[in-house]
């Protein structure tokens, strides 16, 4: 089964930085989004949970899009956050991030109401029916409360809209049956099983640890599809420590400490995250020079 990958293979959910003020760090926005171009990327997902969406408003999130899309052109799709966990105001997302220029939309399952799988297929169809945009699905049960079932998820790729998913759910084997049934692009949102991920047919990332390690992870990516699986392994091997450190505490806190570290505006986090402590940081820095990451 060839599987083609309709947002690219490599993409990162790009952190939001936060001058000391709690405002937008916009020169700061455009310098993260050339740094990952420059580091293999071929999507950028902005307005995610790792870009702290919950906490910024509906105007910030449109010039976040107009902002990226402009600094990155044409040749990098910019897919934009726009769940939520009620339906019609997930549909006006939807539909400003397509007048702001997103490529695609990433829609997570409705959180914390917990609805039926009727309910998560009918909130999804609203969204991917409300725009023109392609639409990749994001399953994380232990965020939203309540998993897409693998038969939810066989209905939902009948949408002509929903064209792949984002599987952060921890469960290979529910994914290999997936992708058996029906085909449809996935792509790994937990880091630490991007390699497993691959081996039972996932076609890429929407990484966290991109920020960091965009370019082994390209590797990794490139040497797998070379069907070099022995060279893949050793990267895997080697980003372990990068895997675990960047969410010893809540992913995006930790990565804009290693932005930080790193040289880059990772900003300051908005309530009710909470910036890195001294301790956290030092133990990130193991972490990520273990890893072979480079520090300032």
């Amino acid at each position: 089964m060839t599987i083609k990958p309709p947002f690219g293979r490599m993409l990162t959910a790009m952190v939001t930085p936060f001058n000391k003020d709690g405002s937008v760090d916009w020169p700061g926005v455009e310098t993260l989004a050339k740094h990952l171009v420059a580091n293999g990327h071929d999507g950028i997902a902005v307005n995610g949970t790792t870009g702290e969406a919950p906490t910024t408003k509906p105007e910030e999130k449109d010039e976040i899009i107009r902002v990226v899309k402009a600094t990155v052109g044409s040749k990098i799709q910019v897919l934009a956050g726009a769940g939520d966990n009620e339906t019609s105001f997930s549909v006006d997302q939807a539909k400003r991030a397509e007048k702001a220029g997103a490529d695609g939309l990433l829609i997570v399952t409705p959180y914390y109401n917990k609805p039926p799988q009727a309910g998560i297929i009918a909130h999804f169809n609203a969204v991917a029916n409300a725009t023109a945009l392609p639409v990749m699905v994001y399953d994380i049960p232990g965020r939203t409360g309540v998993e897409i079932e693998s038969d939810t998820i066989v209905k939902l790729f009948e949408h002509p809209q929903i064209v792949a998913l984002k599987d952060a759910k921890g469960n290979v084997a529910g994914t290999s049956w997936v992708i058996k049934r029906c085909g449809i692009p996935v792509y790994s949102g937990d880091d630490i099983l991007n390699l497993p991920l691959l081996s039972v047919g996932a076609v890429g990332f929407v990484s966290v640890c991109g920020h960091t390690v965009g370019k082994d992870l390209k590797e990794m990516l490139d040497a797998w599809f070379a069907g070099n699986a022995a060279r893949a392994l050793e990267i895997h091997q080697k980003l372990l420590p990068v895997y675990t450190g960047t969410f010893r505490t809540q992913g995006a806190i930790l990565t804009k400490a290693a932005l930080t570290l790193m040289g880059l505006p990772g900003g300051v986090t908005r309530l009710p995250l909470v910036d890195a402590t001294q301790a956290q940081i030092a133990q990130l820095r193991e972490d990520l020079q273990a890893g072979g990451v480079t520090l300032k």
